[in-house]
């Protein structure tokens, strides 16, 4: 009886991640629930199903705040990347892709957070190789939102469009991972009855997230960006040694 209320939980606190930076609900939820007796695959297909939840209610309330040119160039480069993610998999074993992008997300994180923090803006030509970056990294291994994050630190968007943007991008791509995973077998008997009990939460989420986001402060938010993204390399870095 106690299970159900700690995976809406699990989920919620996710959401609420992503609802207030833009990102993270994955690397909050999956360790939360691994502790709890559900399939790894019943998680994963939860948290992909929760995240698109959480990015179409979310684009429902600032849609005018996506930066669209960048949005097209990431989602082009995401289309071809993620054929390539299969590859990837062959290839490199998940704990040590793991281990290497956490490595660098804490080397990253800790220099955008020194008194001096650099100041250049990457150029937009950069969003194609970070879609396809994506995309593999997302087909993969589901990690499809850490170079999208990346990108829209070096491109300096302002709050709102940081967090609308990667909410559209995730849309796209969520859409294609949750499709990918009803195709591919992963859809358990147990995923749509908790789907189902988690729509409140996700709603509460998403509203209590939207809230919390507009009460940061503008010259706050990159700072907590870069802390956040610190803590989610350092989870990926420890899951990956410790899984080698």
């Amino acid at each position: 009886m106690l299970v159900v209320p700690l995976v809406v939980l699990a989920v919620f606190v996710g959401a609420l991640t992503r609802a207030t930076f833009g990102f993270g609900e994955a690397i909050v939820s999956m360790p939360l629930l691994a502790l709890l007796p559900v399939g790894l695959h019943t998680s994963a297909s939860l948290v992909g199903l929760a995240g698109l939840t959480v990015a179409l209610l979310s684009l429902a309330r600032g849609l005018h705040d996506v930066d669209r040119r960048m949005l097209v160039r990431l989602t082009l480069g995401t289309v071809v990347g993620i054929p390539l993610g299969v590859a990837l998999l062959l290839v490199v074993p998940q704990p040590l892709m793991s281990a290497a992008l956490g490595t660098v997300l804490v080397g990253y994180a800790a220099y955008a957070l020194l008194p001096t923090p650099p100041v250049r803006v990457v150029h937009p030509r950069w969003a194609y190789p970070t879609g396809l970056l994506a995309g593999a990294l997302g087909s993969a291994y589901n990690f499809n939102g850490v170079p999208v994050v990346v990108f829209g630190t070096l491109r300096r968007w302002r709050p709102a469009v940081f967090r609308q943007t990667l909410q559209a991008h995730f849309l796209v791509s969520g859409a294609l991972v949750v499709t990918g995973q009803a195709l591919g077998g992963l859809w358990t008997e147990d995923l749509p009855r908790l789907y189902a009990l988690c729509l409140p939460a996700l709603a509460v989420a998403t509203l209590a997230g939207h809230r919390l986001h507009r009460r940061i402060p503008g010259d706050r938010f990159a700072r907590y960006v870069y802390l956040l993204v610190l803590g989610l390399g350092a989870v990926l870095a420890v899951r990956g040694l410790g899984a080698g």
